[in-house]
């Protein structure tokens, strides 16, 4: 418990000392309070006697005079100094859409829910629409990497900046914050031009589009009057390329796709992607089954020392993120708080993704081995622990806390207390 309260005091800062208070109380009832994580059921959890008045936390989170830039900060210095103190910082982004019913909620609007969607059928919903950025995470018990959220913004409709300029936002602030550290960021292919203008240190890896317009490099200097060419010839696309390669064109690589060793057939060339930027070369990966069974894919990224088996294995983590935007919805319910005006939509959605961040932190520091789960009889090849279960070992920590606290010393109380514990650990 200690623990996770001095990962809070990273935020303190940010913060008045009674405003610090609230956020604390916060922070631990989002974790204990069982059901829907509106702020009242954290309330009920956090502040039962009702020490402050009930709307002072609706208040906190709609009008506080805090500034989440400042947790983001303290956050993400603490974990890149804990988990990639050393090489390249690895950061994913994507945005997501977090539900919202209803016409008067600050920020939502109506945008394409990537989860329902498919490619025959567009489905579109109502929330608001974040631009996350997380860290990629290796924990020790190996296998898939957790991407833990570093920075986030709400994209709003008939908003100026795009998603891609909060992304490139972002991306400046946290150099800003680490300075002179190497950045990688990995995004799906709605991001490529964020290659047009990153910021120094800064490397991106992205699929790219089948139909890209490729050249070759532009020719050196003839000496005629005149401006020089700033693109060389037309290249086939990535589709016909891969099309007209010989089977020796393609070399056998060994890739880490998410912690399981997988065999694939990559060609590598660097190419000319004059509509993402005019003057800088990138790396084409093309990647082949050596099976036959799935279609080639394309990566490209702008770190010109990057093997071809280094890009794959970095564009297949980035799925990390999308199990991070599934577990803060439904493990933390970050879709529940009921803020609806003025900075409160957007401050509650960043609390989730903040919070996850946070009990991520504290289960790797305090669990290293991973095992604090118990097996399921229908999940007996699980072999590591997910984000439900490093939130039962925090909730299973904070009650053990309140309740001991609360709790004479007898050896009897020990198996109920052992037992009701167990139970509120998963009860949410």
């Amino acid at each position: 418990m200690t623990g996770f309260l001095a990962l809070l005091g990273l935020a303190r800062a940010g913060f008045t000392a009674p405003s610090f208070a609230i956020f604390t109380d916060l922070m631990t009832g989002w974790v204990c309070a069982p059901g829907r994580r509106t702020i009242t059921a954290m309330i009920t959890v956090a502040d039962p006697a009702g020490r402050r008045a009930h709307d002072a936390y609706h208040r906190f989170v709609r009008d506080g005079a805090w500034a989440m830039p400042r947790l983001w900060q303290s956050l993400a210095t603490h974990l890149v100094a804990r988990f990639a103190a050393t090489g390249t910082v690895e950061l994913a982004c994507d945005d997501t859409l977090f539900h919202h019913e209803g016409r008067h909620i600050e920020g939502a609007g109506t945008f394409r829910d990537a989860v329902r969607s498919t490619l025959a059928k567009v489905v579109y919903a109502r929330g608001l629409n974040l631009v996350v950025i997380t860290l990629q995470v290796r924990p020790p018990w190996g296998g898939c990497p957790i991407a833990v959220p570093v920075n986030m913004r709400v994209h709003r409709k008939k908003d100026t900046t795009t998603t891609i300029g909060h992304a490139a936002t972002m991306l400046t602030e946290i150099a800003g914050w680490l300075p002179g550290r190497e950045l990688h960021l990995c995004a799906d292919g709605a991001y490529a031009t964020l290659a047009r203008d990153l910021p120094d240190r800064v490397h991106l890896t992205c699929r790219m589009r089948r139909d890209a317009a490729l050249y070759e490099p532009a020719p050196a200097r003839t000496g005629k009057r005149g401006r020089p060419r700033t693109k060389g010839a037309r290249l086939p696309t990535p589709a016909q390329l891969s099309k007209t390669l010989p089977a020796r064109a393609f070399t056998t690589a060994q890739v880490d796709v998410r912690g399981a060793t997988v065999t694939k057939l990559v060609h590598v060339t660097d190419v000319l992607w004059y509509r993402i930027n005019k003057t800088r070369l990138v790396r084409l990966v093309i990647v082949r089954d050596p099976d036959g069974v799935e279609p080639d894919d394309y990566f490209f990224t702008t770190d010109p020392h990057a093997g071809a088996a280094q890009i794959i294995g970095r564009y297949a983590a980035r799925w990390a993120i999308e199990i991070c935007f599934r577990d803060t919805k439904q493990d933390l319910g970050g879709q529940n708080p009921q803020s609806w005006k003025r900075r409160g939509p957007e401050r509650a959605a960043a609390l989730s993704l903040w919070l996850h961040a946070a009990t991520w932190s504290w289960y790797l520091q305090t669990h290293p081995d991973g095992r604090t789960w118990t097996p399921r009889p229908w999940y007996r090849h699980k072999a590591t622990p997910s984000f439900l279960d490093a939130l039962a070992a925090l909730r299973r920590a904070l009650w053990s806390g309140r309740i001991t606290a609360m709790s004479r010393s007898e050896p009897d109380n020990t198996k109920i207390t052992e037992a009701l514990l167990d139970t509120l650990a998963y009860a949410a």
